[in-house]
């Protein structure tokens, strides 16, 4: 994992150089849409525009000074497939925001829906070298975590300290300077797709953009949109997005699993083509204005004009009942909410002290989902808006906006993760892995 730990180093380096420069972009890179914002850093000292955060904490103070986002190219499932489209998109959306904010960004933090994410529970021990924790021992105790062989072909995105022991005091966010013996640490290793996030590196570098930062969609979009009890006490971020579902769980507010289901919007989109015999775009519209997952009488005399897919006379236009399209759309949800389900129950979820599942990305907001999720997934469910950031504009204030805003409050205050710490190298590429469910019930 050497490799890993250097490049993480030089992101958190870029980002950190970014920072003090004051300007940084994120940049969302979904299947059917990118979204970009660009975000002015107040000077250090400057403590007019600081706010507490729900955490308690304050952000390095930052507003919003340009948005933009354009449709999706190139994307398939969140992985890119077509390299010259996507880089297009993704030109058109940060020179866009840059001419709303009226500067020049080179550092972009970035998130994705796709890489096929898999969480691994790790754990090491140590002992404090002299009766009081240092920097060091922390960096021991995450050095003698046992690594997964996690496979060829995968990477390492995130390794989050979630949880320190020290003797017999558990839940322990921050154990340096406190006295002890035996120093435990437990952490979130995520890994995903190497090919997924080697092309979205090579799409920025074509793009002229420095890399300061990349996660997954789910994790971004959790942190902006599930409230301080939700992130403390345990809930699951589900991101809807147009190619891929991702889920993020959280707990003591870090995210501890992570997992995605290669389904989203875009499979409403074509059921409703196909089932219905229209054109894609009349889908997508019909989907957006009439679309939804609960039918009531009033929807069998709720009628609804759609376009022949044939082009032709007035005469080729045709009626359904809206009763008829939800009932095209409702199946295809239910086996994405299904799919979900499989995954929150594989993960341990239930046995986190708090179960409230928050929907977010652009399908959230179908009419009904909320009804139907709670039903399927057998726990309390609510469609999450991102949290309101300064300068954040009005048209980014909905649920597919989570995972953009996220990456803002992330790149502002970034969870420490190991490779932040100085690690012994001989420590590092022990293999073996404790499966996340007994994790959850044995430390949470």
């Amino acid at each position: 994992m050497s490799h890993v730990f250097e490049a993480q180093r030089a992101m958190r380096g870029r980002r950190e150089a970014a920072l003090r420069r004051g300007v940084v972009a994120v940049l969302d890179v979904g299947t059917s849409k990118i979204a970009c914002l660009i975000l002015r850093f107040a000077p250090d000292g400057d403590e007019g525009d600081r706010r507490p955060t729900r955490h308690g904490l304050t952000h390095g103070a930052f507003r919003v000074i340009g948005a933009a986002t354009t449709r999706s190219r190139g994307v398939r499932a969140g992985a890119i497939t077509a390299m010259d489209e996507t880089e297009r998109a993704i030109r058109t959306a940060v020179q866009a925001a840059q001419k709303m904010a009226g500067v020049r960004v080179d550092h972009v933090i970035a998130s994705f829906g796709g890489g096929s994410p898999r969480s691994y529970g790790l754990s090491g021990e140590v002992r404090v070298e002299n009766g009081e924790v240092s920097e060091l021992d922390v960096g021991h105790a995450l050095a003698a975590c046992d690594v997964p062989d996690y496979g060829h072909g995968r990477e390492a995105l995130h390794a989050l300290p979630v949880n320190f022991t020290l003797d017999s005091r558990t839940g322990l966010r921050d154990p340096r300077g406190q006295i002890g013996a035996r120093l435990a640490v437990d952490m979130h290793l995520l890994t995903v797709d190497a090919a997924t996030v080697h092309n979205l590196l090579q799409c920025f570098r074509r793009c002229d953009l420095e890399l300061a930062g990349l996660t997954i969609a789910p994790y971004a979009a959790g942190i902006s949109a599930l409230v301080e009890d939700e992130q403390e006490l345990g809930a699951a971020c589900i991101d809807i997005g147009g190619g891929t579902t991702g889920i993020s769980i959280f707990a003591k507010r870090h995210m501890i699993y992570a997992d995605a289901v290669p389904m989203g919007g875009h499979h409403l989109t074509s059921d409703i083509c196909q089932g219905l015999h229209m054109p894609m775009p009349a889908a997508e519209r019909i989907k957006t204005l009439n679309g939804g997952v609960l039918a009531t009488g009033a929807d069998d005399r709720d009628l609804i004009e759609i376009p022949s897919a044939f082009e032709g006379s007035e005469r080729d236009r045709q009626q359904i009942s809206r009763s008829e399209l939800i009932g095209v759309m409702r199946p295809r949800m239910e086996e994405i909410l299904e799919e979900v389900r499989d995954r929150l129950d594989a993960s341990g979820f239930e046995y986190l002290q708090g179960q409230r599942v928050v929907l977010t990305g652009g399908s959230a907001q179908v009419p009904g989902l909320e009804e139907l999720a709670a039903r399927i997934l057998g726990r309390q469910v609510r469609v999450g808006k991102p949290l309101r950031v300064q300068g954040l504009p009005q048209a980014a204030t909905g649920p597919s906006f989570a995972a953009a805003v996220g990456l803002a409050l992330h790149a502002s205050a970034p969870q420490d993760e190991c490779w932040d710490f100085e690690m012994p190298s001989d420590r590092v590429g022990a293999r073996r892995v404790r499966r996340a469910i007994r994790w959850f019930r044995e430390n949470w």
